[in-house]
């Protein structure tokens, strides 16, 4: 059993099997992306619960949902997102969605899985500005969400470790299938027009593919920005380096997915380029040398648009109240 799948079971997830009499695929360097199927609903229950819950965060306004907004592509359509007392963060948010399917989580991949991840943000002082033992006490001060984690774990004691797992469990369940690309991608031909059909045959000949590919057409390697140019940023993210400390990995960032593309703008890392038009240019330029016609860009614009599958829908989750012994937000510390 591979890594990634046992982190999925272990997660309460396992994805959809494409085997048996599903029809041949096209044997094209994106692949289509399978529903999620939930082996632990309560698991996942809660975890959404604590993806959308704000008293993770020391003011208790922040929540996952602040920065990973899932009514706007699991990401906050900010350059970079706003932090405890309006702080500004120093790099884009990646979207949520399909990040199950990452190499590993953050620009840096300094986190291996969602569990990883998903308790770096309430610590962080510029983020959510908690501590792993104050979020905790909020929890247990809570008694639905005691009886919550009992009925999913087996004990009444409530851990970081369980917290993560749990909020991991549901970011799983978050991946976008049955866009129109894999739709053609399954045999219908008639699920896209000429153009993007010409923007595709694009985006594959001049090279785009060679980091844009698999199920989530990118999040599978860290590549250097800025290859054929040097890539020109205010930003402080130094890439790749900061975790592996190489100086070869300087610069280099975890491609991101282009799953539901038109929905995660601004674009980068630096969130500089406000619109896909901005990005394909930048794109071509610094990693390809290319300079793509108004008319080429247009068309590969057009296919990253067919790259949107269906969003996440279900129940808003209604939170536990909390109690008299339950701490106090402080949102202006």
């Amino acid at each position: 059993m591979s890594k990634r799948v046992a982190l999925s079971v272990l997660a309460g997830i396992v994805l959809a099997s494409s085997a048996g009499s599903a029809p041949a695929l096209a044997a094209e360097p994106i692949q289509p992306i399978e529903p999620a199927k939930i082996m632990s609903p309560g698991m996942v229950e809660l975890g959404k619960k604590l993806f959308f819950d704000p008293r993770l965060s020391k003011s208790g306004f922040i929540s996952c949902n602040s920065c990973h907004n899932l009514s706007m592509g699991g990401s906050d359509n900010l350059k970079t997102s706003i932090g405890h007392n309006w702080q500004q963060g120093p790099i884009n948010a990646p979207t949520v969605l399909n990040s199950s399917l990452n190499v590993a989580q953050f620009w840096d991949g300094r986190a291996l899985t969602l569990q990883d991840q998903a308790g770096g943000p309430i610590a962080n002082p510029g983020e959510m500005a908690s501590t792993h033992a104050l979020a905790i006490s909020v929890l247990q001060s809570i008694p639905a969400y005691v009886a919550e984690f009992k009925a999913v774990f087996g004990r009444e004691t409530v851990t970081i470790a369980e917290v993560t797992q749990a909020i991991a469990a549901f970011e799983e369940t978050l991946v976008t299938p049955n866009s129109r690309f894999d739709k053609w991608l399954k045999g219908d031909k008639g699920a896209l027009t000429n153009a993007e059909l010409e923007g595709y045959e694009l985006f594959k000949d001049s090279g785009c593919t060679a980091c844009h590919n698999g199920s989530a057409a990118g999040g599978n390697t860290f590549q250097k920005m800025g290859v054929v140019e040097p890539y020109q940023s205010t930003s402080p993210a130094e890439g790749r380096v900061a975790v592996t400390k190489e100086e070869a990995d300087r610069f280099n960032f975890k491609v991101p997915t282009l799953r539901n593309v038109e929905m995660t703008y601004p674009y980068f890392h630096d969130g500089e380029a406000a619109t896909l038009t901005q990005a394909v240019d930048t794109m071509g330029r610094i990693q390809l040398g290319r300079k793509f016609t108004e008319a080429e860009n247009a068309k590969i614009v057009a296919f990253l648009k067919t790259l949107t599958g269906d969003q996440p829908d279900f129940k808003l989750p209604i939170l536990p109240p909390s109690t008299d012994a339950t701490p106090r937000p402080r949102p202006f510390d």
